[in-house]
Order: structure tokens, then sequence, then C-alpha cells
């Protein structure tokens, strides 16, 4: 295997799973590099089915080894919210800001030690018949207004275990060696090298 689908329009993924699997020698296309595949759906119920469905329906489009991340943020207060839907937190075609003013907006007067949240991410990578699955987690707690300019999503709101800067106050090689992403593509390298 030399070649590998990323299963994501998302820039901010692309970007950030490319450097992390930079050293490997596997050329990584993107969606924006093969034609003909369709909008992806995300109705799983979980990360590990939108993640297993993404890379399932690129690789039957490609033909190609499919690689597919899906991942989110789980805030204990709210029971594991927004959890599989954060990415459309705020509504279909909402913003990052609007995903975060209203989980903000929902974490109003809660105390710092009732903050808790993780960031999750689930990666599947599929190529024939075989199917493999890594995750990573990163612990750490919300802040209570958005901090910095780096990164997407719920990173300027992230405040992660061991730090008092938000995902979006740190440097990408700060994030990279620590991001629930990072995790999960560390393991999935293992698999990669393998196969390589």
């Amino acid at each position: 295997m030399n070649t590998v689908v990323l299963a994501t329009r998302n820039r901010h993924k692309i970007l950030e799973i490319k450097t992390i699997l930079a050293d490997l020698p596997i050329t990584i296309l993107t969606l924006g590099d093969v034609s003909g595949v369709p909008d992806l759906r995300e109705d799983g119920a979980t990360f590990q089915e939108n993640s297993l469905q993404k890379a399932r329906e690129v690789h039957v489009h490609t033909k190609l080894p499919a690689l597919a991340d899906d991942s989110g943020l789980e805030v204990f207060y709210l029971n594991g919210r927004p959890g599989v839907v954060s990415a459309r937190y705020a509504g279909e075609g909402t913003t990052d800001e609007r995903n975060n003013k209203k989980l903000l907006g929902e974490m109003l007067g809660v105390p710092p030690r009732r903050r808790k949240a993780q960031f999750r991410a689930v990666i599947t990578l599929v190529r024939g018949n075989s199917v493999e699955v890594a995750e990573g987690i990163c612990p750490g707690v919300l802040a209570e207004s958005p901090r910095g300019t780096n990164g997407f999503g719920y990173d300027p709101i992230f405040i992660p275990d061991g730090f008092s800067r938000t995902y979006a106050e740190l440097t990408a090689e700060e994030k990279n060696r620590i991001s629930h992403r990072a995790k999960a593509l560390s393991k999935m390298k293992e698999i990669l090298k393998r196969g390589v």
C-alpha cells in the first residue's frame, strides 16, 4: 500500500493528518484529488459508525485504501453532548462560532470543577476486506470564553489537561503532540507501517 485517500474535505483535518503522517513513505490523496465520490454521510450513532461509513464509501468509489476520521467534543456535564453531532451542534450548515456560542451558553454558570470534557477521535482504515480502527482521547476542561486563533471547531474553548491554554492557543506542533487526533493517528501509523 503506497497510496491512501483521506475521506474528508475539511482542510484543517487534512493539514493535521498530513503533518502527522508526513514521515510515512505513502502518498496521501484527498477527496479533491479523486473524482466521483459523493458527499459523505455522517448519520451514525457513534464516532466509530461514522468513521467506518466514510472510509467504506471512499474505498468503494476509489478502489484505494481509505482513511476516515470522525471526532468530536464530549462534555460530561451535558452527558457527552455535543458528541457525534459536534460539527452541526447549532444546526445544519452552522459555523464553528455558533457551535461554540451554543455550547458556552449551555455551560453558563457551571463551576470549573464541573466543566470536564474530552475530545475523542476514531480513525478507520478500509482496504479490501480489511478494517482497522484506532481511537484517541484528550481530556480537559471547557474555558468560559473563546481564546486563541489557531485550530478550528471547539479548539478556542477547550483547555487540555496539563495546560492553561486552549487548543487554539497552542502551536500546531504542541497540539499535534497531545491531541485526540494525534493519539489516534499515532496508533494508525503503526498499522499503516505494516502495510507499506
